[in-house]
């Protein structure tokens, strides 16, 4: 790693509490602008990383869709914000079931299951199919609208929200922008355009963007930014876990400063899913998991002897911490 991108990887390791401490999960997905969550256990081992406390942690976030369609575990207060980039909009063929679900929500049903036999004596198999889809159906839509959000962080039933955005993507993209290059930085427009979810006319307007508020260097022939001063950062730690889907591996266009690109497949896979991840020196060494109840480590080369028996204690103690809480 060259002097530029040690000083992008600290600085990132730094604003994305790699390197320090953040002891409240509410702060931490404040700060992340929300923590991703395929698999609501991701977010418990991200706060635990980064030292924060797990205590209460289902009610703690809000669990709902935002940038990129992607699931998030978010502090309620940010939503309209976060909120604001994508409006949802219910299709028109399901306006009218997404208005009955709202009318039955607020009768007590909850059940995305439940609501299935409800409505099977109204529509056929292939509309129910579609509107109560695995993938979201007409929840989704009504999440992107701050109507409806999952139950807790847990669970797969929703409840009734009021965290409709209250300003337009333009007014609340700048503000954004600058919470993601405080924190993420150092980066570019295109992995701010990607991070937010923002394609084709949308990224071309990002990309022309007068950035001559933000601190900048160049690597590899682009332009990183950043705020504040570079300065206020820690040390790559020797060892550091990082959550599947983390922060630091999945906010970025390019992942070759952390992720050799020899490793990539065996990290990111095809369907999608990104596997918890062990960083030696700043760099992806290996992978790591919890499965049946214990460590499971896996090295893609040879460690020495107290890098490997560090990297099994972190993942015991993850265990430990997170008996009974998943």
């Amino acid at each position: 790693m060259d002097k530029t991108a040690e000083r992008i990887a600290r600085q990132r390791m730094h604003g994305l509490y790699l390197s320090r401490k953040c002891e409240n999960i509410e702060q931490l997905s404040h700060e992340l602008l929300g923590l991703h969550c395929w698999f609501h256990r991701n977010v418990a081992f991200s706060a635990l990383i980064r030292g924060a406390d797990l205590r209460g942690w289902k009610t703690a976030l809000t669990k709902t869709w935002l940038y990129r369609g992607t699931l998030h575990g978010v502090v309620y207060e940010d939503l309209p914000l976060l909120l604001s980039l994508h409006p949802g909009k219910v299709g028109e063929a399901y306006t009218e079931i997404a208005e009955k679900v709202l009318l039955l929500m607020e009768d007590g049903v909850y059940s995305r299951a439940e609501m299935r036999k409800i409505f099977a004596f109204e529509y056929d198999e292939r509309v129910i199919a579609e509107a109560f889809s695995p993938w979201g159906g007409v929840f989704y839509p009504l999440a992107k609208q701050g109507r409806v959000a999952f139950r807790n962080m847990t669970s797969r039933d929703f409840d009734l929200i009021a965290a409709e955005p209250t300003q337009s993507a333009d007014e609340t993209l700048p503000l954004l922008l600058r919470k993601f290059f405080a924190v993420y930085g150092p980066a570019t427009l295109s992995d701010a355009a990607w991070f937010f979810g923002l394609w084709n006319a949308r990224k071309r307007e990002l990309l022309a963007r007068n950035m001559d508020e933000y601190s900048r260097l160049e690597y590899n022939g682009e332009t990183y930014y950043f705020v504040g001063e570079s300065a206020q950062m820690g040390e790559i730690p020797e060892l550091t876990l990082l959550s599947g889907f983390d922060p630091l591996i999945v906010s970025y266009v390019d992942r070759s400063i952390l992720l050799p690109a020899q490793y990539k497949k065996a990290v990111i896979l095809k369907s999608g899913i990104c596997l918890p991840t062990i960083a030696v020196n700043g760099q992806i060494a290996g992978i790591w998991n919890i499965k049946k109840n214990e460590p499971v480590l896996e090295f893609f080369e040879d460690q020495p002897k107290r890098i490997q028996d560090a990297a099994y204690s972190k993942v015991s103690e993850i265990l430990i911490r997170t008996m009974g809480q998943l």
